[in-house]
């Protein structure tokens, strides 16, 4: 019964489906929109071809139509559609429907991935929600003109017809692109509620697209922040990793610390940005990751998270040495103790926290240039990355970058030269082991080493 009250005080405005479908959507042609169908993919044309053909209506919608429109090359392409994810399964060989609180389905098509989904219809008091508005369950489906309303932000209820090369536009949402704004559809406070994750959307596409938030979507972002403690941390780790790898992660960054929002996501990002090196690191490693994305090259979600945790680690493994720690348990031990406060937070994979592992255990073995350690290093999996971590190291001024550049020169040179560039052990010459002097019969002899070689 509380439920049901609190779904009551936490819904929108009552909106009736009749007075939605209603709304003329402006119909925005080619001319004045400028994307051909030449301009999507291959894959999203099929999709909605197939779909079309069928009797269906058929879409490529939301964050493709923004991007195009911006001037941005899409990542990748979602279609919306009247029929049910049952009816696109039947059309489509390679596809499977996903998802219990969202179900839609994926259409593989060569290298691509088509995300379908049905139009969802508007709201109820059914709608099953948690206590704080937030949607749990959204299978209910409707009409065109219903599921423009149900989206976010205007800029991504947009709708492109490959078959009349036609933009549908039911919120203003060109002219909002156009206007550089970022404005919600609905009142933001029960849109934030509904989905908590959307205020890090809105951080996102503002930094991403050079858009200003209006004032009625920004405004609630920090009283309501603390609503991201009740998502999925799987979920929020999925949201970070499309922030960070958006090719203005240093924008979102801050934009995110302006917000407040930051605190649900990495807690440890205060501790960190108070350390004048650790600040330097981390929008360094940011910058890197930006230039590497605009350029096309790969990069790495380990590498990542490695560099925006780096520091809270470098901190603990200090603390424990100071503590009278060996230096490798110490360090491993700190590893876990930072990944595990993490985690409370964003789960991160098992994959990528392997990834972040390897590469900072492996940062005291660039202090090793002596014998056949350097080699040995080279021959790790995870060398390559490790070494940008350490040069990012070197830049930020944590390390000397002597010890950078001496390890970019060691790795191109050949055998020969790699052996004349070694450096000799801090103690001078290696030290032999004692063999042990054994009496007849086996036994050491008195005051022999106890250890065999």
């Amino acid at each position: 019964m509380i439920r049901k009250l609190l779904r009551r005080v936490f819904r929108r405005d009552p909106v009736s489906a009749t007075a939605v479908s209603a709304i003329e959507p402006a119909i925005i042609p080619l001319a004045q929109h400028g994307i051909s169908r030449d301009h999507i993919s291959p894959a999203s044309r099929r999709v909605c071809g197939t779909l079309q053909e069928a009797g269906f209506k058929a879409f490529v919608v939301g964050g493709a139509v923004r991007d195009l429109i911006a001037g941005i090359t899409p990542k990748d392409y979602d279609v919306a559609t009247d029929a049910t994810p049952e009816q696109v399964r039947e059309l489509f060989r390679r596809s499977r429907i996903i998802g219990r609180r969202f179900r839609i389905v994926h259409v593989m098509s060569g290298p691509e991935t088509i995300e379908v989904s049905t139009f969802r219809a508007l709201q109820s008091e059914d709608t099953h929600t948690d206590e704080h508005g937030r949607i749990l369950a959204d299978n209910v489906w409707g009409s065109q003109a219903e599921d423009a309303t149900r989206r976010d932000f205007t800029i991504n209820a947009l709708y492109y017809d490959p078959s009349t090369e036609t933009v549908i536009d039911y919120h203003h949402g060109v002219g909002d692109l156009k206007q550089k704004t970022l404005r919600m559809i609905g009142d933001p406070v029960t849109r934030y509620r509904e989905d908590p994750v959307r205020m890090l959307r809105a951080v996102r596409m503002a930094a991403k697209l050079g858009l200003i938030i209006d004032p009625a979507a920004r405004k609630p972002i920090l009283e309501l922040a603390d609503l991201l403690e009740n998502v999925p941390a799987a979920r929020l780790f999925d949201e970070m990793l499309k922030l960070l790898t958006s090719g203005h992660a240093v924008a979102c960054l801050k934009q995110l610390l302006a917000e407040g929002l930051h605190k649900g996501l990495l807690p440890l990002l205060d501790v960190i940005l108070e350390q004048p090196m650790g600040e330097r690191f981390v929008w360094l490693a940011l910058e890197n990751t930006d230039e590497r994305v605009r350029a096309g090259k790969p990069i790495s979600p380990g590498f990542l998270f490695a560099t925006l945790l780096w520091h809270q680690v470098l901190a603990n493994w200090e603390a424990r040495k100071a503590r009278g720690e060996t230096s490798q348990p110490a360090l491993f031990d700190a590893m876990s103790e930072v990944l595990d406060q993490q985690a409370e937070k964003l789960a991160i994979t098992r994959k990528i926290s392997a990834d972040i592992k390897e590469i900072w255990a492996l940062q005291p073995r660039f202090d090793r240039r002596a014998g056949k350690a350097p080699h040995r290093l080279l021959e790790q999996p995870r060398y390559r990355a490790s070494y940008d971590f350490l040069r990012l190291r070197a830049l930020s001024g944590e390390i000397p970058m002597e010890l950078a550049d001496w390890w970019n020169d060691f790795a191109d040179a050949n055998p020969d030269s790699r052996e004349t560039m070694l450096v000799p052990d801090r103690d001078g010459a290696a030290k032999k082991r004692r063999r042990r002097r054994r009496k007849p019969g086996g036994a050491p002899s008195a005051g022999g080493d106890s250890s065999a070689e």
